[in-house]
């Protein structure tokens, strides 16, 4: 058993549209802490890094990045986790999290998280890449699951078992995202339910509840959306399966008033109350 990092409870994404309510609000609003989008507060000084340096002082941060691209076959940036390690030792973050995807090649970033073939080659492959970066950064991190649209003839093992093997092989965490589960369920027919009970409880600790938009022929993972039912009945699968792990609602794009936000994260506590025993929920 590997020992997890604190249950933080229930969190948001920090967005420039709300920093204000967060931090002059006479009544600081329901939120146990905050995910920072790591690529965002890289440059030292400015508007952001002094809003990040405010709410820092008040909630626990974790960061979670876009960038790193661990899965490609391009050379690690070292520069980017250069500039990651910074970041991180000025945040003192719970824990820094990054896709399982690759985002660009020879030089080019594509903007986008590409999924990769399930396969032992790629495993190997990606499992020496998470251990040179958890070296440099001195600490795990954790590898979220993506929502994809294709699948590879070259997979030799089901996406659960890529993760779950991963995770063990490279010694590193879980951000089990609970929405990205649903939509590729959807999109390729798997069950979803499968999927998080296949899933490490020792490895994952964090969950994404985010929402999706309804493709002409699948689901897209736009996070514009709120959470669905399906995703929040999901989630109370996941929490049921794992206990209480850090959970948050991740919006961003057609940002919608914080209390809206509030509302769908009071919806996950209520969920979690109702599917755990009671003292399972105390923040460390």
């Amino acid at each position: 058993m590997v020992d997890r990092p604190p249950f933080l409870g229930f969190g948001l994404g920090l967005r420039p549209q709300h920093y204000t309510e967060i931090l002059e609000a006479d009544t600081p609003p329901p939120v146990d802490w905050f995910e920072i989008i790591s690529e965002n507060y890289m440059e030292a000084g400015g508007r952001p890094r002094h809003m990040l340096d405010r709410v820092k002082d008040r909630y626990p941060l974790v960061m979670h990045g876009v960038s790193m691209s661990i899965a490609s076959t391009s050379p690690l940036d070292w520069g980017y986790l250069e500039r990651l390690k910074s970041l991180a030792d000025h945040v003192q973050p719970k824990w820094i999290s990054d896709h399982l995807c690759w985002t660009g090649v020879h030089g080019i970033n594509l903007h986008d998280l590409m999924p990769v073939a399930y396969t032992e080659e790629a495993l190997t492959h990606i499992t020496a890449r998470i251990a040179r970066v958890q070296d440099y950064l001195g600490r795990r991190i954790a590898i979220e699951n993506v929502s994809s649209y294709i699948e590879f003839a070259e997979s030799e093992m089901t996406e659960w078992e890529f993760v779950g093997e991963l995770a063990r092989r490279a010694d590193c965490w879980l951000l089990l995202d609970v929405n990205n589960v649903f939509v590729s369920g959807q999109n390729h027919r798997f069950d979803g339910n499968a999927f998080i009970e296949a899933i490490p409880t020792d490895r994952v600790v964090q969950f994404h509840l985010a929402g999706h938009s309804e493709g002409n022929d699948c689901l897209i993972d736009t996070h514009d959306q709120p959470v669905c039912d399906e995703v929040f009945e999901l989630y109370r699968r996941a929490i049921g399966h794992f206990g209480p792990i850090s959970t948050m609602i991740e919006r961003d794009d057609n940002i919608p008033p914080l209390s809206d936000l509030l509302a769908e994260l009071a919806r996950a506590r209520q969920i979690a109350a109702e599917t755990l025993a009671p003292g399972q929920l105390k923040v460390a």
